[in-house]
């Protein structure tokens, strides 16, 4: 069963929309809107608060930790239309800003670090933007994405630089092999979206049309010894599909489970093979797949009464 092992006051004076560790599991982001980042140092079942970055004019959507290959840079996303990359240099500063989308940015997320330091983002103006930096320069460089998604754009997720058919680029045979780059979306015209870089440009690879109401979360699985590429995906529908490919190509789905409530939430554990969903019903419930290719509950929490996930709100 699923057990709470710890408990943390963030002090944030407004609802919290996510909160994620780092690499390591020693430090803790949240967001909320109170307009406000907070990070605290986890250690032995205690929490201190080591920053409170303010910097956003909004609601804070969402946060996320890039790999510490880069130092510790830390991602938020933000109402205020902007995306904030803050670094910790003794204290935390704000490393970059980026301000080029017209509507709220729902979602952001860092690439795998093989990838090099490519920052994803997603926004209610329906496009993507892909920030990246040049680590001899400094410089943070962006490439949009118009029109990605129809109303907006609520949730994106990177395929895994592991990821197994293919992870090279077929036309590098004979060549230095070419790392292909992919990423997912969901959006507000309740589609799920592949994209795959092809030169300097991002174009649609796929397009997934099987929920029936907006797709408030997407997360591709990582990629840990398994024969085939599965990305989960959730939606206002009540459902959670799962999308599996042996070519990230061709797509098939199957519905996990259909919930009593909205789902705003999908996540895998490191390994792969074991999928957290929590939604409007106050639960949080994880699901693995068993041998017959059927996906069954494990373990299931209530929440606390009155929380919201984050995405209930983003894109609104």
């Amino acid at each position: 069963m699923v057990s709470v092992l710890n408990t943390v006051d963030t002090g944030h004076e407004d609802m919290i929309h996510d909160a994620e560790m780092d690499y390591y599991g020693l430090r803790l982001a949240t967001c909320s809107s109170d307009n406000s980042v907070k990070i605290y140092d986890i250690k032995n079942g205690t929490q201190t608060l080591t920053a409170d970055l303010k910097g956003h004019y909004g609601p804070v959507w969402q946060v996320a930790w890039a790999h510490p290959k880069y130092g510790n840079l830390l991602a938020s996303c933000s109402y205020d239309r902007r995306v904030i990359i803050w670094k910790e240099m003794g204290e935390w500063v704000k490393l970059h800003e980026y301000s080029s989308h017209e509507s709220s940015v729902n979602s952001v997320a860092w690439a795998p670090h093989e990838f090099g330091l490519m920052l994803a983002c997603g926004s209610s103006d329906g496009s993507l933007s892909i920030l990246s930096n040049n680590l001899d320069t400094g410089n943070w460089e962006a490439k949009k994405i118009p029109n990605a998604h129809t109303i907006g754009c609520n949730a994106v997720s990177w395929c895994p630089a592991t990821s197994p058919n293919p992870a090279f680029d077929a036309s590098s045979v004979g060549r230095s092999p070419v790392l292909v780059k992919r990423l997912v979306t969901g959006g507000c015209d309740n589609l799920v979206k592949i994209w795959k870089e092809e030169g300097d440009r991002w174009v649609e690879e796929a397009k997934l049309d099987v929920h029936s109401d907006w797709v408030r979360d997407v997360a591709w699985a990582p990629s840990i010894g398994l024969p085939r590429s599965i990305i989960a995906s959730c939606s206002q529908d009540r459902r959670v599909i799962i999308w599996s490919s042996d070519d990230n190509v061709t797509w098939t789905p199957s519905v996990l489970h259909i919930f009593d409530d909205v789902v705003w939430n999908v996540s895998w554990s490191l390994t792969g093979n074991i999928l957290a969903v929590s939604g409007g019903d106050n639960k949080v419930s994880l699901w693995r797949e068993n041998n017959e290719g059927q996906w069954t509950c494990i373990s299931e929490v209530s929440k606390g009464q009155g929380q919201m996930a984050g995405s209930e709100q983003r894109a609104l």
